[in-house]
Formats: structure tokens, C-alpha cells, sequence
């Protein structure tokens, strides 16, 4: 969440200064959400996707290993168990997410009050449910809440339009996912409340098989940013 802040006001800042230049700058680089078709082919492009990437691997997985923001954040998420370690800094914070009575945070040499935990159980679930997303939002497109459409491109393609209405730190967010001709992402469009300019693209790409089947990415671009998942590991 803290790196796509910034990427989010290093976009702002230089779309300032191209705004200075040029009256014209925002028609060009701010793109509206395009209107798509829902209904059965949409789902149907949806599933497409799912198929490809292994969903039916993936709702067996049992324990998710992986890092963001350059190794800054780390993650292990036994999924079985509802539990997720959360580790930036020198924090580390267990999240209980069937049961938040639960949580736990270490800070390592400094003791914390109720209030600092609270912060900071807040400021991880942030981050888990930011930089989760960026591993498996593909499997997400029929969770509660969601939207999907089908819109066609200036080439012809189909992209899946995916908006998430419930959930995660900013319900509301839309993504126009482009496909290959097989169903594998290989990038999205965002429409988030956190990037004010619209339609900025991140790439899906070096998708690895995992030692369950699935298929996970282990790094995204995002103009010249690169997002990488460090050592992804998914088990069975």
C-alpha cells in the first residue's frame, strides 16, 4: 500500500509538471472506465482465466510464502489455518483473520501499548490486503461483491472488466484485465481510488508453476517501477 502511495504522487507530481506544459495532458493520460457487457460471456471469459492459471490448484492450496515492495514486506499465510504472519521493519504481526481476538504484534526491543497494537494490526491488514492482491487478484474475480463485463479493445480483443465492490481496504476499484489468447493475464488497467489518474497499466508477467500446480506471478512493471513478489511459494 505504501509503495503505490507513492507511485500514486510520483504519477501526480509528474503529471504536474506535464500539465504545466500542456491544457490537453489530462484527455490524454486520465482514461474513463470503459462500459462493458455483463452477463454469461462475461463469466464465461472469467473462467477462461481462472482454467488457465490453475484455479482448481489454488482452492487447494494451503500455505502462501511470498514478499512485496522489494522484500520490505513479508508474508507467510497458511490459509488453512486463517492465519498470516505480516513483517516490515522491525514489526512482525500475526493476524487471526477468523478470530482478531487473536492477533498478535512483536516489535522488536520495545514494548507497546494497546493503542500502538491496535495501529499497528491495522496498518498490516492494510498491507496484507494490498500486497495479497497483487499475488492473487486472478482468483478473485467471483468473490462476493464483484462485478464482471466483457469490453472490447480498439484491436478487437476481449478484456474482462472486474469491479470489487465489498472488501479489502478500498472497495470500489475496477481493473480491466488483458488476456492472452489462452485466458493468462498479462496485464490490467486500474481504476483506484489511491491513483487519481485512470486506466494506469500494470503488467501480469514471469508467472511461475508452483509446486502445487498454480500459477502465481512473481513480478509486475508499472512504467519504469518494477514490483517484485520475491521467492513466491504456494503448497498443497
Amino acid at each position: 500500500m505504501q509503495l503505490l502511495k507513492k507511485l500514486g504522487k510520483f504519477i501526480c507530481y509528474a503529471f504536474s509538471i506535464i500539465v504545466l506544459g500542456s491544457g490537453i495532458a489530462y484527455i490524454i493520460y486520465n482514461k474513463p472506465i470503459p462500459k462493458g457487457e455483463k452477463g454469461t460471456k462475461a463469466d464465461a471469459l472469467a473462467r477462461k482465466m481462472l482454467h488457465t492459471i490453475h484455479q482448481k490448484d489454488f482452492a487447494k492450496t494451503r500455505y502462501l510464502e511470498w514478499s512485496f515492495n522489494s522484500g520490505s514486506h513479508q508474508y507467510k499465510w497458511n490459509i488453512a489455518k486463517e492465519i498470516v504472519t505480516v513483517q516490515w521493519k522491525s514489526n512482525l504481526v500475526t493476524l487471526h483473520l477468523s478470530n482478531p481476538d487473536k492477533n498478535k504484534v512483536i516489535v522488536k526491543n520495545k514494548s507497546i501499548n494497546i493503542s500502538e497494537k491496535n495501529i499497528l494490526v491495522k496498518k498490516a491488514i492494510a498491507h496484507f490486503n494490498n500486497d495479497s492482491f497483487w499475488l492473487i487478484a486472478p482468483f478473485k474475480v467471483f468473490d462476493k461483491g464483484t462485478e464482471r463485463s466483457i469490453v472490447i479493445l480498439e484491436n478487437g480483443e476481449e478484456a474482462l472488466l472486474v469491479t470489487h465492490t465489498l472488501g479489502g481496504s478500498t472497495p470500489g476499484d475496477s481493473y480491466l484485465w488483458k488476456l492472452e489468447p489462452n485466458g493468462l493475464p498479462k496485464s490490467f488497467q486500474m481504476w483506484v481510488k489511491i491513483i487519481p489518474i485512470g486506466g494506469i497499466e500494470a503488467t501480469w508477467d514471469d508467472w511461475k508453476k508452483m509446486q502445487n500446480g498454480v500459477l502465481l506471478p512473481t513480478k509486475h512493471k508499472i512504467g519504469p517501477i518494477t514490483l517484485s513478489m520475491g521467492n513466491v511459494k504456494a503448497l498443497p
